[in-house]
């Protein structure tokens, strides 16, 4: 069995509260660092480029992430809209984080004059790294987890972090729950072990951006797994919103897969004059 955690705010500076998520969110992001430094040049690109391009994708999975977040939880907001924009951001949805970071570092790409293939194998893995390490915030704020279980490792969530349906009246104050979190978490990091070991092993043999697309794709499939298991999460209708999310990026990610593995098959692509005769130069008369 999960332990109850400490309290959210590791400390307070007068009004100011420094909690247990953002210290996780800055050091996912300083070990996100040290691997793309790593990554990057390991695979010979150009590393002092992620200093600051690393500072924008993060505002703008920040942006993302919380836009997400706030139309999920938008029965919360809607009567205090200014509550979103204000300390402190106890919500986060990654899919949107994903999606908004993934547009700034095509643009970074793109104003820098990068190939963007090789950033996407260093990028791709270091999400599943934040991941791993930051979603232990959401075990502070006891929230991310799911249906009640009776398994071991079940979660204790306090009464008053409860929703609804899970409230200590409804089905008790001992009940325990699925620790999403912690899946989500492992999942990252076997994903983060994994996919740069099996690139390096196939280092010649495999078109680059197949590792980040692999875990673009890992990612998502792993989210399409759990979403089952949340409580309250944002529908359109009866469907959780992120199966439409997720499963758009994975397949994205996999016809993009496709598309560079086909590319990279000699006769792969569709050669202009297929099925004509090769014309050939004839001499001048003289």
């Amino acid at each position: 069995m999960l332990p109850l955690p400490p309290d959210p705010v590791l400390f307070s500076v007068g009004p100011l509260e420094i909690r247990w998520y953002g210290l996780l969110y800055a050091v996912g992001l300083f070990i996100v660092y040290q691997f793309m430094m790593r990554e990057a040049k390991r695979r010979k690109l150009d590393a002092e480029l992620i200093a600051n391009g690393l500072i924008i994708i993060s505002i703008a999975a920040l942006v993302g992430g919380r836009l997400y977040h706030v139309i999920d939880a938008w029965d919360r907001y809607s009567a205090n809209p200014i509550g979103a924009l204000i300390p402190p951001y106890e919500g986060l949805g990654a899919p949107g984080g994903v999606i908004t970071g993934a547009i700034a570092l095509a643009i970074l790409l793109r104003r820098w004059k990068q190939s963007p293939w090789g950033w996407v194998d260093v990028a791709g893995p270091a999400i599943l790294v934040m991941q791993a390490i930051a979603r232990w915030g959401n075990w502070f704020n006891q929230e991310l987890y799911g249906l009640p279980t009776d398994l071991p490792w079940g979660l204790s969530i306090e009464c008053a972090y409860r929703t609804a349906e899970t409230s200590c009246s409804a089905i008790g104050e001992t009940a325990r729950f699925h620790p999403l979190f912690l899946y989500e978490s492992l999942s990252g990091l076997a994903g983060a072990l994994i996919l740069p070991a099996l690139g390096e092993r196939l280092k010649g043999r495999i078109v680059p951006g197949l590792i980040g697309l692999s875990a673009l794709a890992w990612y998502s499939v792993t989210r399409l797994l759990l979403e089952g298991f949340r409580l309250e999460n944002w529908r359109v209708g009866d469907i959780p919103t992120a199966y439409f999310v997720m499963g758009g990026i994975f397949l994205v990610t996999l016809l993009i897969a496709v598309l560079r593995v086909r590319s990279a098959i000699p006769g792969g692509d569709t050669a202009k004059g297929r099925g004509r005769r090769p014309q050939t130069k004839r001499r001048a008369r003289r």
